[in-house]
């Protein structure tokens, strides 16, 4: 299958180039050229199947004509060495755990699939180094999904203090081919830093760049598994899955678009609800219809600190028709799929505090945002997932200060701590960043 670039003007890309390259030409993001839909066998039987046996079928409709049917189940299966399990919190709201990985968080499933797809693409070629801008749980999770990776180097970009002590801990410690580089200000400018390298031709030619964020299709798309999971588990769980809403607390919004591309390949999932901490801008792109980028805001919920997410872009091209449709016309679709909420860090602690009260259920600050949101704007007859999106433990000072509780600490987190803190201080702008990968 080939690729094209949401900008319009860069060359069409093989997956290959797709996932090398990360970013086209022009700037824009890659989409496929077309999304097939899963075949009504697939859903007959889908809660019967496997949550890796459901990842290969999906796996396989995204990538199938360009990776061999045995390989491309190695990588699938060897991606899911863990589960997502679906857990019920109360009536009719479930939540889809994604923090069972190594790292303790949803962005395992994306980053060790295209860890290994990268691998699987690049056999005998020259190195690559991947550069991955992170606001919290990206950099983990691609660092350790690409730790001891032959052939790759990743660069993580985070923004110094403001992600959490143990987020920190777990690529800052890693060593091998991992080198994390802290950036003397916000994520918006880690993820500048990321996209400007891949635009500057000196830099490209001396070395070989991609990267491990949303913006990459083998970051992403894998992360539309466990949305066609949950929906198996949910129809065995509650009667009522066939108005299953799904909601996704959003930063960068490659989640969620991982979501509305399963949703276009036939997902049983009746509407989507878009979370947002304090920043607000695809909430209020839903009420006006205009889209306004602005700084990101710090909050308590900083994997989510986005002031213009990348994955925007994708979300408009996948509801234009790659921009056949008037602005007005996107507006309506998009808006007749996905609601939106937007919530404050005085709203994020009273919505953990009160979900702990009723329920026993320890929410992470990015889950709350989920949660409340379905609390609010669930209707009846519907049955709510709300993504879990990283263990709670992974911000034990806030959880344990907002709940009153000594959240235990798991001890693939606590081994993570024991390390060194490695980083390389790094000013935000380009041209220190350009001159230290020179160097390289």
């Amino acid at each position: 299958m080939n690729y094209y670039s949401t900008n319009g003007t860069a060359p069409m890309a093989s997956l290959r180039k797709a996932v090398v390259k990360g970013l086209a030409e022009d700037r824009g993001l890659y989409m496929p050229e077309r999304i097939n839909k899963l075949p009504k066998a697939f859903f007959d039987h889908l809660h019967e199947m496997s949550f890796r046996d459901i990842a290969y079928n999906v796996a396989y409709s995204f990538f199938g004509e360009d990776v061999d049917g045995d390989s491309l189940q190695d990588l699938v299966f060897e991606t899911l060495s863990f589960d997502c399990p679906v857990v019920k919190v109360k009536d009719n709201i479930y939540a889809l755990e994604l923090f069972h990985g190594p790292t303790l968080a949803f962005k395992d499933v994306g980053a060790r699939f295209m860890a290994r797809l990268l691998q699987y693409m690049l056999r005998g070629e020259q190195s690559v180094n991947v550069l991955v801008a992170t606001s919290g749980d990206t950099g983990s999770a691609v660092a350790n999904g690409f730790l001891g990776v032959e052939g790759i180097h990743v660069y993580v970009l985070y923004p110094k203090g403001k992600v959490s002590p143990i987020q920190e801990c777990q690529f800052t410690t890693l060593g091998q081919n991992i080198t994390a580089i802290e950036v003397d200000g916000v994520f918006d400018d880690c993820q500048r830093l990321v996209k400007s390298a891949f635009m500057d031709e000196e830099l490209n030619r001396h070395m070989k760049l991609t990267s491990a964020n949303s913006i990459n299709v083998a970051r992403f798309l894998p992360q539309a598994f466990y949305y066609f999971n949950a929906a198996a588990r949910i129809s065995q769980l509650s009667p009522l899955s066939s108005q299953l809403v799904m909601c996704v607390p959003s930063g960068n919004f490659g989640n969620i678009c991982a979501a509305l591309f399963g949703h276009e390949m036939g997902l049983p999932v009746s509407r989507f609800i878009a979370a947002n901490n304090a920043n607000d801008v695809f909430y209020n792109y839903l009420q006006t219809g205009r889209y306004e980028p602005k700084p990101s805001k710090q909050t308590l919920a900083n994997a989510m600190d986005v002031g213009d997410p990348s994955n925007f872009a994708r979300i408009i091209n996948l509801y234009s028709e790659n921009g056949k449709l008037s602005e007005e016309e996107t507006h309506r679709r998009i808006t007749s799929l996905i609601s939106g909420a937007t919530y404050s860090d005085e709203q994020i602690k009273e919505t953990m505090r009160k979900c702990y009260a009723e329920t026993g259920y320890i929410l992470d600050p990015h889950g709350a945002c989920g949660y409340r949101a379905l609390e609010e704007q669930l209707q009846p007859g519907e049955v709510g997932v709300f993504c879990e999106t990283a263990h709670p433990a992974k911000f034990k000072e806030k959880v344990d200060d907002i709940l009153g509780i000594d959240i235990e600490i798991p001890e693939r987190l606590a081994a993570f701590m024991r390390g060194t803190k490695q980083s390389v201080a790094m000013s935000k702008q380009f041209e220190d960043f350009k001159k230290y990968l020179m160097a390289q």
